[in-house]
């Protein structure tokens, strides 16, 4: 009797969350409900246990904590805390478990941007290995990795799929569509500029835009407006902003998706799958013509159009402030930011719910050729170490599932607006939620997406060198040195540690072994990256109608 109570109590747990939560999703009911028995069944052996499992704080992952671990508890009897701290701290608490081997969370969801790490080191278990060995009978059969957008992102060189994709962003270009079709600052533009005020093609046209909201509009409705805004405190957000491919956006990795090869988005140069150095010196480009470009850009622009109060932000304190509606455009707008945009009330939304703002591929600097990776997704996976007890790690493998499970994905991704899988791309409801949603699923449906991605493999231990450069992009954001030569002093550091991954040969033949150095003329003078200083570097602004562009990508269809 006491075994149909207990399965009697999950059955109607599962009909209660079906009923009250989980009403939109990709697959029918009937399907919802086999899947969520199956994780009733399978979680037999770990009932009663308690798991722990931590992430960052962003919208995708508050609904994970406070509503999916407490429907997971009532379907399986497995209780879950799912801490939320700041991105750094997922990292640090990563790498201290890495490191010291002791059990600090049994799964973490950590950026895919540690693949080079983690293939690496061999800390984590691949998701494929627990697949084929100890979750053999622990894996959803409906799980359909093929139907995960980032797949790709969390595979190693070696094809083995080390991470789980939870939730994905991107960085693109954000502006107010209302200011840019008023036909007076329209005529105002053109009569400057000599050609159509629209979305920028170019880094030419996004400068004149912002030089042209910031020194020549100053002001609508009464109110200050600027042609830019971005964020310069010295903190570790300040590095991200520049790892999260600023510099491919300019152009300055070679071609090659999902990441530039041999040399990537942080100027590494790799040959084969070992990293060979990222000064211009040994064959890398953190430190050439093309970054210098990209970086001089970003000083500039954040002195001259962006509100005074950038330069002391981080960048969640500076994420907010175009919902205020100040700012005319952004070239680097995380789309995680979509949901706090779309708020009702807020200065950038009509009174029927539509944004006032579009979101669209972001510009390209002088140095980007076709081919070139264009911009960076997040996406941030389940990320399983083996130093975790094999128990506690299969029972955060069982929630790591059911927090991406067709039955409760739909309803995440319109909840936190981080899609992870083209059947909730491409569902009916993200056909209606689309015209509040400013592009972002006119984006995740087109072609372009594909040249956005994470970090990639060259970065061969990614919490060691992502912290060198907030420190030294902020010497450059502070005026304290010039662009040339803070990126000197971070292609140096970088070098450096390289060379101490090298001599302690703990990554195995991927790990690094750096080139001799060179003159800078002779990694210059060859074809790709890094590239030599072009002559004219502010091309003639190109602008296109946003309509045109939406029209372009409806046209297109995805490999």
């Amino acid at each position: 009797m006491g075994g149909t109570v207990y399965a009697d109590e999950y059955s109607d747990a599962s009909k209660k969350w079906l009923g009250e939560e989980f009403t939109q999703s990709s697959i029918s009911k009937e399907e919802q409900m086999k899947e969520l028995a199956w994780f009733t069944e399978a979680s037999k052996p770990f009932r009663g246990m308690t798991i722990n499992v931590v992430s960052e704080t962003i919208a995708t992952h508050e609904y994970e904590s406070k509503v999916l671990a407490k429907a997971f508890e009532e379907i399986t009897g497995i209780k879950v805390n799912h801490d939320l701290i700041q991105e750094g701290d997922v990292v640090e608490k990563l790498q201290t478990q890495m490191q010291s081997g002791r059990s600090i969370y049994d799964a973490y969801i950590n950026d895919s941007d540690l693949i080079g790490t983690h293939f690496r080191y061999g800390k984590v278990v691949p998701i494929s290995d627990m697949i084929e060995n100890e979750a053999k009978d622990l894996t959803l059969p409906s799980l359909d990795l093929q139907d995960f957008i980032g797949l790709e992102f969390t595979t190693g060189p070696d094809g083995k799929i080390y991470q789980l994709p939870d939730q994905q962003f991107a960085n693109l270009y954000w502006f107010r569509a209302d200011w840019f079709a008023r036909d007076d600052l329209k005529k105002q533009f053109q009569n400057i500029y000599g050609y159509e005020l629209g979305v920028p093609k170019n880094w030419s046209a996004y400068e004149d835009i912002a030089e042209f909201f910031s020194k020549h509009v100053k002001e609508i409705d009464g109110q200050p407006v600027y042609g830019h805004m971005d964020y310069g405190k010295k903190d570790p957000s300040l590095g991200w902003r520049f790892t999260d491919a600023w510099f491919s956006m300019a152009g300055a990795g070679d071609k090659n998706l999902p990441n530039g090869f041999p040399v990537d988005e942080w100027g590494i140069r790799v040959e084969g799958c070992q990293p060979v150095g990222s000064s211009v010196e040994r064959g890398g480009a953190t430190n050439g013509p093309a970054a210098v470009y990209a970086t001089t850009k970003y000083v500039d622009w954040l002195r001259q159009y962006a509100p005074p109060e950038a330069q002391g932000m981080t960048f969640s304190e500076a994420g907010p402030v175009p919902a205020q509606g100040g700012i005319a455009q952004q070239i680097f707008w995380y789309t995680a930011f979509t949901s706090s945009m779309t708020k009702e009330g807020l200065p950038v939304v009509n009174e029927d719910g539509t944004p006032k703002w579009r979101m669209a591929p972001s510009p390209k600097g002088p140095y980007w050729e076709e081919g070139m990776k264009l911009g960076y997704q997040d996406a941030g996976a389940w990320t399983f170490l083996n130093s975790t007890p094999e128990k506690n790690r299969l029972a955060a493998w069982l929630y790591a599932q059911f927090t991406v499970s067709k039955t409760v994905s739909l309803k995440k991704t319109l909840v936190g607006l981080t899609p992870i899988r083209e059947s909730d791309i491409n569902s009916q409801a993200m056909t209606d939620a689309a015209p509040k949603l400013g592009g972002l699923v006119e984006f995740y449906r087109s072609p372009a997406r594909k040249q956005w991605t994470p970090t990639g493999t060259n970065v061969p231990d990614y919490p060691k060198l992502a912290q060198l450069w907030w420190q030294y992009i902020a010497e450059a954001a502070s005026g304290e040195s010039t662009p040339q030569e803070a990126l000197d002093g971070l292609a140096k550091a970088q070098d450096k540690v390289l060379k101490r991954l090298e001599r302690s040969k703990v990554q195995g033949e991927c790990g690094p072994k750096l080139n001799p150095k060179r003159d800078a003329e002779y990694w210059l003078s060859k074809e790709g990256s890094p590239k030599a200083k072009l002559a004219n570097e502010k091309p003639q602004g190109e602008t296109v109608p946003y309509e045109q562009l939406l029209k372009s990508w409806q046209v297109s269809k995805l490999d």
